[in-house]
């Protein structure tokens, strides 16, 4: 499959795949103009440079690198983002600092994750009762631990 990209800005990075096998790609911060410094438990709107053509039943799935999630408390605010197959503006990735002191993101730096995904167009109809099932409505908990 190939993902149509468009370099919104000179200075922005295509995707990499960290590994052979692996599923996301990493995006980039494009930030020319200076680091980005988010406050402890603040987010900030990280641009990418870059818009994407995702094929029609697919999107693009945003996801936190787990390094950066882990060891900075960087991870996209939204936890998981879905950018449409239809979308053509700009990515970018709100990051929330979920940590007790600032970070600095900057240029160049790989800041989240990219994983293309299919989906199932549905339409929802609605209805007066559900079939049964063991289950039930049984919610948080109801199936042990």
């Amino acid at each position: 499959m190939f993902i149509k990209i468009k370099k919104l800005r000179e200075e922005a990075t295509v995707p990499t795949s960290g590994s052979k096998y692996a599923a996301g790609y990493d995006l980039y911060a494009c930030l020319p103009e200076g680091d980005v410094t988010i406050a402890p438990h603040a987010t900030a709107k990280i641009g990418t440079g870059l818009a994407m053509s995702v094929p029609e039943g697919y999107f693009g799935a945003i996801f936190a690198r787990s390094g950066l999630a882990t060891k900075e408390g960087l991870r996209p605010a939204n936890c998981v983002g879905v950018c449409d197959s239809d979308y053509r503006g700009e990515y970018i990735i709100a990051l929330h600092n979920d940590s007790e002191s600032e970070r600095v993101v900057s240029h160049g730096e790989r800041i989240a994750q990219l994983v293309i995904m299919p989906y199932l167009a549905v339409s929802f109809e609605e209805c007066d009762t559900l079939p049964e099932t063991e289950r039930g409505a049984g919610g948080f908990g109801s199936t042990g631990k």
